[in-house]
């Protein structure tokens, strides 16, 4: 029996904290108390986190900028790890789990100088730096993705878990795929939580240079920065489109369920849900990433057939319109790669990670006693 609360660390985007909001409900169900660890920016996504408490630690990314804001970022990371330790002594957590950026560095290092059990949850199908530099320090690594390649080293602490999706997902994955029976295409454009510039730069276009029929058939719900909306909108009315422009959706699962086709960045959250939810998708990683960690989760869901991966700098509007034209009068192939994407849904991953962190927890007990 466990006491203690289990304690999740996560950094502030949706992409780390949807993971962890998922195993959160997994370890509720188990009647285990759960407390989050993160950063202020997460409040906007962490309303309604099932914590009974959630702590804001100092954090940083140290990497870009001059020698002094590096130095800067690393001052922040230990006042930060001093808290947590602090904040560690006091909630004396059954085990500490991460799920990546920085803000999980001194919750994950405090564990490891007070011998607190840890994990790490990796979405990716590259380990963010974070991660890296913490995986030597966690008991277990949980691999959302079974391409994830780790130094040999680390390979007898892995576990492939799949990436925990939320249970508003797991409702919405009960949605059968329908071909446009109502003669409607929803076309559902995503660029991540933050908002992604090139798919307001392209995608409204591109539905508008549309042959006339086919633009009366189709329906839009796209997300976009704040700062982009208006013109988004400007372009779809004046092609006569019926469009939902927001910059983020709360129900956006119950979004991903009604869409027909899905243009989205590759997030590890996204792929997932696309994966769980069983819709078919073209996926523009972010080109820019060191670690190309989106173009490693677009491969994954395009090698099982449920995606089309589309490097950036070939995603243009003329490109996409051709695309959309094709796929608009391709239903069954559509209705293929909505298969095959759920063929490699994982449904039941929280309640995997759930396990996997009552036994690091359990793992530990035993040491102590």
């Amino acid at each position: 029996m466990i006491d203690s609360p289990v304690l999740l660390a996560a950094g502030g985007t949706g992409g780390h904290l949807f993971p962890a909001e998922a195993l959160a409900h997994a370890l509720a169900e188990r009647e285990l108390a759960v407390e989050l660890v993160t950063e202020e920016r997460a409040l906007r996504y962490g309303g309604d986190f099932p914590a009974r408490a959630m702590h804001v630690i100092p954090a940083a990314t140290p990497r870009g900028g001059s020698l002094f804001v590096k130095a800067q970022a690393v001052a922040r990371l230990a006042i930060g790890t001093a808290q947590a330790v602090a904040l560690l002594r006091q909630v004396k957590p059954a085990a500490v789990i991460g799920f990546g950026g920085y803000p999980t560095v001194p919750p994950l290092l405090a564990a490891s100088y007070l011998g607190v059990p840890s994990a790490l949850h990796e979405a990716n199908g590259v380990m963010g730096k974070a991660n890296r530099f913490l995986a030597g320090r966690v008991d277990r690594i949980a691999a959302g993705l079974p391409t994830l390649v780790l130094p040999p080293a680390l390979q007898s602490k892995v576990v492939v878990t799949g990436n925990p999706v939320r249970p508003n997902v797991l409702e919405a994955a009960k949605t059968p795929y329908r071909s446009f029976d109502d003669g409607i295409f929803r076309l559902l454009v995503a660029g991540g939580s933050q908002g992604a510039r090139v798919m307001a730069d392209i995608a409204p276009a591109a539905v508008a240079a549309l042959p006339d029929a086919l633009r009366a058939k189709i329906a839009v719900v796209q997300q976009a920065r704040p700062e982009d909306i208006a013109r988004v909108e400007a372009i779809y009315a004046g092609a006569g489109v019926a469009a939902e422009i927001a910059p983020f959706f709360v129900d956006f699962p119950a979004r991903l369920a009604a869409a027909h086709y899905v243009i989205s960045r590759a997030g590890a959250s996204t792929v997932s849900e696309l994966a769980a939810i069983g819709r078919p998708a073209m996926l523009v990683p972010l080109p820019h990433a060191l670690d190309q960690d989106q173009a490693a989760n677009a491969a994954f869901l395009e090698q099982a057939g449920g995606a089309e991966t589309v490097r950036q700098s070939d995603f243009t509007p003329e490109f996409l319109t051709r695309r959309l034209t094709e796929l608009i009068n391709a239903p069954a192939r559509l209705a293929a790669r909505a298969e095959a994407a759920k063929s490699v849904g994982v449904a039941d991953a929280a309640d995997r990670l759930a396990d996997l962190i009552i036994d690091v927890a359990r793992m530990g007990a035993a040491k102590r006693s």
